[in-house]
């Protein structure tokens, strides 16, 4: 049986169905089928471009960016996915403060749906702090289709780890 690190806070039931399709050797099939491009945003300045469309669109009052790159220190298992580190330092008599994006560096060959789900999960952070009712509306506003994307980014995740472990 497959370890189902990125599922655990989902219900047995459709854990064992994601079991099955694991022993079948229908997972990446399935996701494959669902998900079949990869996305051409592969430098940071393209993803500093895409995360301020997607932030002027929605959250244009929310406080600015200074910095929106691809991390590949961040290790998915124990960091995230992505990170929102919000900075403030005190400069004379002024206090600055600094937004910054990190998106883990895997990101780069997921799918497009994959990579807008986690940008929106971090920009809803310049709002909300905590994953409470509001983020997760937030979220749902900028992607409607933001839980169900978030569930098969973990299946992406985990046919990832699979995939690995046989070579």
């Amino acid at each position: 049986m497959a370890e189902l690190t990125y599922l655990g806070g989902y219900p047995d039931p459709l854990k064992a169905q994601v079991q099955q399709l694991i022993a079948a050797g229908k997972l990446g099939d399935m996701l494959e089928k669902r998900y079949p491009d990869s996305h051409l945003i592969q430098s940071d300045k393209a993803l500093l471009g895409y995360t301020m469309e997607l932030k002027n669109r929605y959250l244009k009052s929310s406080a600015p960016l200074s910095k929106v790159i691809f991390d590949g220190k961040i290790n998915v298992i124990k960091d995230a996915l992505g990170l929102h580190t919000y900075v403030s330092r005190v400069q004379g008599n002024k206090l600055k403060a600094k937004n910054e994006i990190r998106i883990a560096a895997l990101f780069k060959e997921a799918h497009p749906a994959f990579l807008k789900m986690i940008v929106v999960h971090e920009l809803a952070h310049l709002k909300e702090k905590d994953h409470n009712k509001a983020f997760y509306q937030l979220c749902q506003h900028m992607e409607p289709d933001y839980h169900q994307l978030e569930f098969d980014l973990r299946l992406w995740l985990t046919w990832r780890d699979i995939e690995r472990a046989a070579r």
